[in-house]
Formats: structure tokens, sequence, C-alpha cells
């Protein structure tokens, strides 16, 4: 099974990178902000994104839903049925896009019985795509090249990674508390994919997420020998569970 969902890799990196082209076409104009009902900025950079990513997985696979934070949310009750499906944030790290430091990624999961089980994480800016499938191994993609990535055995002094956008006075005592460490700040989902890649050891998230924010970047982590635990009960982050699609605090870490 896992040799399925990598065959099925070098389609989703083109359609998430198509995203990206959308996304850049924004960004490289001015553009408005909206805010949602959560009061998380909108812009047509997340809308063309989703559309795009939509179109492109339903014409590939007809078979799978797809659920996006920009589009419909459908009850758990119909979800629950799902055995299998796409879970996608067109544009993670809107803060981010909205300051134009670069750091937002689109984010591609697909989710089977709970769990992701392929992942491509794609920064338009940076160039750089970072892409899983379970059994298979986590890569980064630069300038064309494809090489592995693993997560690091922890430093002396590991390097803690820190929300660009979220930290709070909670999240700050968090890190007080630890043994003497570098801190990072990243936005979006690159926070994982440093992890993933060797370059950070551990990034705490006390505050609330989504689980399209994490599924893929978490498929990236796993695959490179890291974990995305809860907070609680130091279990791997589990998806389409119930009514409610946030997430439960959790840790990522390069050595579980």
């Amino acid at each position: 099974m896992s040799s399925e969902w990598a065959q099925w890799l070098p389609e989703v990196i083109h359609i998430c990178e198509g995203a990206g082209r959308h996304i850049l076409d924004v960004y490289r104009q001015d553009f408005s902000v909206e805010h949602k009902g959560d009061d998380s900025p909108l812009t047509q950079a997340d809308l063309r994104a989703h559309r795009h990513i939509a179109a492109a997985l339903a014409a590939a696979w007809p078979n799978i839903p797809v659920l996006s934070e920009e589009g419909a949310v459908l009850p758990f009750e119909t979800r629950r049925q799902w055995s299998r499906y796409w879970l996608v944030d067109p544009l993670d790290g809107t803060r981010e896009f909205v300051k134009r430091n670069g750091e937002f990624t689109v984010n591609v999961a697909l989710i089977v019985d709970g769990a992701p089980v392929l992942g491509v994480v794609h920064a338009p800016v940076l160039a750089e795509t970072y892409a899983a499938a379970r059994g298979a191994g986590a890569t980064r993609i630069r300038e064309g090249a494809s090489a592995p990535i693993q997560t690091r055995p922890p430093p002396a002094r590991p390097t803690v990674l820190a929300s660009r956008s979220h930290r709070d006075a909670r999240t700050q005592a968090w890190l007080d508390a630890l043994p003497p460490h570098e801190v990072m700040s990243r936005g979006s989902s690159l926070k994982f994919c440093l992890i993933a890649a060797g370059e950070a050891d551990l990034y705490p998230r006390l505050g609330p997420t989504s689980e399209w924010d994490t599924a893929a970047a978490q498929c990236v982590v796993e695959e490179a020998g890291g974990a995305v635990l809860s907070l609680a009960e130091r279990t791997p982050l589990r998806y389409n569970q119930n009514e409610s699609l946030i997430n439960p605090e959790f840790l990522v870490t390069g050595q579980p």
C-alpha cells in the first residue's frame, strides 16, 4: 500500500506547485484582505489556490472527497463515512502572506482511517517543497533536485521553534521552563518541515489549530523519523474523529 501512496506524490506535488503559482500572482501585486468569522484573514490567493487544488484533485481522483479550509465543511455525520479523503489548506500562513515575509505554504494531505499517509508542503516564495508518503520516507525538493531528509539526534542545546504570529504568554512560559535552548521563529507548516529536515528539534503548539494546518506536515515529520503528538496524551494526532476540526494542543519532536 505504501508504494501506491508514493506513486501519487508526483501528481500532488504538481498540483501544489500550480497552486503556488496562483498565490504568487496575487502576492506580487496589491491585494485586499477580508476577515472570516474567526477574524482570520482571507485573500484572493487563498481562494484561487483552493479552486485550483479542489478541481485538480477531483479530476485526478474523482472518488476521493476533498475537505479544504476554504471549501464547504460538511457535518461529521457525512464525514464519518469517509475511509479516505484529501485534507487541504490552500494557503497556510495567510498572516505571513499579508506581511509579505514569504513564510507561508500550500498543504495537501491524504487521510486514510484517521491518519495522514501522504503529505505535501509547498513554499512558493522559498521555491521548496517537502513531500512524504507512508513507508517511502520524506524528501525536500529545491531547484528541481530532490533529496531525502531526516530528523537529527537532539543536540546539547536544541533549537525550539515558535510561531511567528501566534506566540502567547503561556507558550513563552513553557519555553522558559525548558533547559538551555535556542529559539527560532517561523510561520506556517515550515516549523514542522525544519524539524523533519534536521534543522530544529522541538515545536510546542499550545493554542488552537485546525486539522488542515497540520496533516500534510505531520506526514512529512513522521516519515523523517519524528512525531506530532497530543500534548496531553502523547499520542499521534488523529483526523476526522468528531464534529470539531480543531486539533488538541500538540508537540512536534524530531526524536519521539
